[in-house]
């Protein structure tokens, strides 16, 4: 494996894991004064309706940049660019297609989606249908700079996505607050709640006019490619469009699996516990709770799947080339980058709940922590099998992440169903029965990762020396942040300077930590983000 070739696997990832960051970061400082504005009911209302969107963007489009990506590069990795582009353009049909069918479903099958308890939220979810629509455009032209390996547009598009997301969030759900009120407390929470929603419409609007003006300020090289291009077949539209059907359709079956067990576990809780007799206004506030967790625990989340984002067209070039080797070391290479940074964010997560909850979501009644701490683990699961998911649909083998997601929902739904109705867990149950979910894809995929590729996965340097690396900066957290908890001051600014500062030293003490536990050579470390820099002042301490 050539060095100039690893290093761009890392550079991708390392281009959208800071737009990941930034853009996170970004979502969960607008959701903090968003929370306050909207009230935890009205909150509850918007993270439902949001995560509904989730579910059907996934079924519209949510996993076609994955999909354009590698069909595109296995062409692009023989020089087919004709071929390519037709994929292109076959891939924007099908996500007018596929996005138009969605929305109308949002628009008028709301009734169906939101249970009764949640009602509230329908107005919001029809909100988001406009949305969808222009998602699966967005989603092709970001598929298509993938596949040339060029990270920047996707990477720019999802800060700007986040910034107006944020901007019209906060203002359009206070100008609908202040529009309806007087009219009944019902009122004005289902119209707040609708008007944060219009933020996600906004910034996808934004980022589809970021993506297009790149498009177009990229026309010349398009054009030139294609008068150059002497090996495409010209493949007709309509085996283009079978080709594009039968890889999109596993891949977002599988995503849509995956990730709809949050729907379900969210929809069972708000229904069994309803049966149960608990009153809808508790229910809806230990629900915002859980809104708070998954606002928090998603950044890592996030930065933990931009590894195999990059990573699926450079898997899919080598397999087409049969060069299981070459690949099995991409893999590997993603995979130490994604722990590298989700195994210390799980464990300083798990250590900073309480003060990451209070000073984000003031408002939090002490649950919304409870579930960081024992959820923090599904950074780290959902990283390896993300990877392994990304890994598996790279090489021509979709359906089997697919079924292993099926496998793991129906796992995931009798776990859900026995804990709600056998204990006193409550809003426990939905992170308990995530974590059940996450660890039976990752049996699943490893075995088949094993079978088709002959990977073994690399334990010791991806996932035990950050973890030891770890411990040192846990006891470092919280032995700062207790330690000037207890004789500085209350407040949320004090607080803040604590967490920053337990924060930043935490992450001194990781980083060195491990430069001394794994000793990497100057060639490896470099391969970090930023690792040219750090090589040049560490590197006396790991010779």
């Amino acid at each position: 494996m050539s060095k100039k070739n690893d290093n761009t696997l890392v550079r991708n990832a390392s281009f959208l894991m800071v737009a990941a960051l930034i853009s996170k970061i970004i979502g969960m400082l607008y959701k903090s004064p968003l929370s306050t504005t909207l009230g935890n009911n009205s909150y509850a209302m918007f993270q439902f309706a949001q995560n509904v969107y989730f579910i059907l963007l996934m079924i519209a489009s949510f996993s076609i940049p994955q999909a354009v990506s590698k069909i595109m590069a296995e062409k692009i990795t023989f020089r087919r660019y004709r071929d390519a582009q037709k994929v292109f353009h076959c891939a924007l049909l099908y996500a007018v297609i596929a996005g138009g069918m969605v929305s109308l479903f949002c628009v008028f099958g709301t009734k169906l989606l939101v249970p009764d308890t949640m009602a509230g939220a329908r107005l919001a979810l029809q909100m988001l249908a406009p949305t969808i629509f222009l998602s699966g455009i967005l989603g092709v032209f970001r598929g298509y700079f993938q596949a040339y390996r060029n990270m920047m547009p996707t990477s720019l598009s999802q800060i700007i996505e986040q910034i107006f997301v944020a901007a019209f969030a906060l203002i359009m759900s206070s100008v609908m607050i202040g529009h309806f009120s007087g009219q009944g407390e019902e009122v004005v929470q289902k119209w707040g709640a609708a008007g944060a929603t219009m933020g996600t419409g906004a910034g996808v609007g934004a980022a589809l006019l970021f993506m297009l003006l790149v498009y177009g300020l990229n026309r010349k090289n398009i054009r030139k490619r294609l008068r150059n291009d002497r090996r495409s077949v010209n493949e007709s539209t309509t085996e283009v469009m079978k080709n594009i059907v039968l890889i999109v359709m596993p891949i977002i079956l599988s995503a849509f699996i995956y990730n709809v067990n949050g729907y379900i576990n969210s929809y069972m809780y708000s229904g069994i516990m309803g049966m149960k007799g608990m009153d809808a206004d508790l229910i809806s506030n230990l629900y915002a709770e859980y809104g708070y967790f998954m606002t928090i625990i998603n950044i890592p989340l996030t930065l933990a799947s931009t590894a195999p984002t990059s990573m699926i067209p450079e898997v899919s070039a080598h397999y087409a080339r049969r060069d299981i080797r070459t690949a099995n070391e991409k893999i590997d290479r993603a995979t130490w980058i994604s722990m590298f940074i989700s195994i210390p964010a799980a464990v300083g997560l798990a250590v900073l709940a309480g003060p990451v909850v209070r000073i984000l979501f003031p408002g939090t009644n002490g649950e919304g922590a409870l579930l960081l701490v024992l959820g923090a683990v599904t950074v780290i699961l959902n990283g390896n099998s993300n990877i392994s998911n990304g890994v598996l649909q790279g090489i021509g083998k979709p359906r089997i992440p697919m079924i292993h997601a099926a496998i793991a929902l129906v796992v995931d739904v009798i776990a859900m169903f026995a804990l709600l109705f056998l204990t006193d867990l409550g809003i426990y149950t939905i992170v308990i029965a995530m974590i059940i979910y996450a660890v039976v894809m990752c049996l699943l995929n490893e075995l088949s990762m094993r079978k088709y590729m002959r990977h073994v996965n690399p334990w010791r340097s991806a996932y035990l020396n950050p973890l030891m690396a770890s411990v040192p900066m846990a006891l470092v957290a919280g032995g700062v942040y207790y330690g000037l908890n207890a004789i500085l001051p209350k407040g949320r600014l004090i607080l803040g300077v604590e967490l920053m500062l337990a924060i930043g030293l935490a992450g001194i003490v990781y980083l060195f930590a491990y430069l001394m536990i794994s000793r990497p050579d100057e060639e490896e470390l470099a391969m970090l983000p930023g690792g040219r820099i750090l090589a040049r002042i560490a590197g006396p301490l790991i010779r």
